[in-house]
């Protein structure tokens, strides 16, 4: 029987077949068997899993809970394997996870934030990187993981076409953006050549050391950035609270383009499919999600509604 060292690299490339990534979860599940190995201890039991997930202090409990919930899922699996081991049971922790309601950024707020990205320290391509890389996730509401995965090869500066490749469904999509956009992709696109002395990846976002640019410091730079400006609350032991997330502005995205059309006299029901595509969700249903009902959106619904009633009456 495969050690669970040997087992973890199994379970994953399985999850992942199956169409779910498991970032977080692979490289947490690879501390929780550094702790095991720590621990002396060879089988998966209730006590060292709660142990490793209650190990955080200061967190919410939804967070040992989603530890906790990634051992259950590794454990499951490996039960089949080894009668020994101990699956927890779900909801343990008494915690469940509440989805956070989404920021809708204002457009103050987001060249504010591409403002502050331009006066960040450490690295002459830093400030660059992380003004291009909000103002793409605000300007096309990508996926993090979807401009975070852009390679030079994916950005087609001539067209102004972005190829986003192995998406969140198996997919490939092209992706147009404004001519804004094409231009500043490219203005970046000389500096990164000028600005990083050793380029080690195909990555199109680049850290000052010439690496492709990751999903945790893109989000720490966004809290750094938003406590700047007022968008989130600094809180003791220098963590910066909660606030504004990078997958906020594909909500942002959504729910500004129905704003528009309703402004522009549409019919939204024959544009959504668009956005659905554009989005890449396999089905629209998926794209409702995205969509936040602030005032000025149900304002414009409300609005159109009255309107047909109108014609209807007439």
């Amino acid at each position: 029987m495969k050690s669970l060292r040997d087992a973890l690299p199994e379970y994953l490339a399985i999850r992942r077949a199956l169409g779910t990534q498991l970032k977080e979860a692979g490289i947490s599940l690879r501390h929780f068997l550094d702790f095991m190995e720590a621990e002396g201890v060879e089988v998966i039991t209730l006590q060292i899993a709660l142990r490793w997930a209650m190990l955080p202090v200061g967190v919410q409990i939804a967070t040992w809970s989603r530890r906790l919930g990634q051992v259950r899922g590794f454990a499951a699996w490996r039960s089949g394997f080894d009668p020994r081991t101990e699956v927890p049971p779900e909801r343990m922790l008494g915690a469940r996870l509440l989805r956070n309601p989404p920021h809708i950024y204002s457009d103050e707020e987001v060249q504010a934030l591409m403002a502050g990205a331009a006066g960040l320290p450490k690295g002459r391509i830093r400030p660059w990187t992380y003004r291009t890389f909000l103002g793409l996730m605000a300007s096309t509401g990508l996926r993090p993981g979807e401009a975070l995965a852009l390679d030079m090869k994916d950005v087609d500066l001539q067209t102004g076409v972005l190829t986003i490749r192995g998406t969140k469904f198996g997919k490939t999509r092209f992706v147009p953006v404004s001519e804004s956009t094409q231009a500043a992709l490219a203005d970046y696109a000389r500096r990164r050549e000028s600005l990083c002395r050793r380029i080690r990846t195909e990555a199109f976002f680049l850290t000052p050391r010439g690496n492709r640019l990751r999903a945790e410091s893109a989000r720490q730079t966004l809290a750094e950035l938003s406590c700047a400006i007022g968008l989130r609350q600094p809180q003791m032991g220098g963590r910066r609270g909660r606030g504004p997330r990078l997958q906020d502005f594909r909500h942002t995205f959504a729910t500004m383009r129905m704003i528009e059309w309703y402004r522009a006299g549409l019919d939204v029901s024959r544009e959504l499919p668009k956005l659905s595509t554009y989005l890449g969700h396999a089905e629209i249903c998926h794209t409702y999600w995205y969509l936040q009902a602030i005032p000025e959106l149900l304002q414009l619904a409300a609005g159109r509604l009255v309107g047909r009633g109108e014609e209807v009456a007439q």
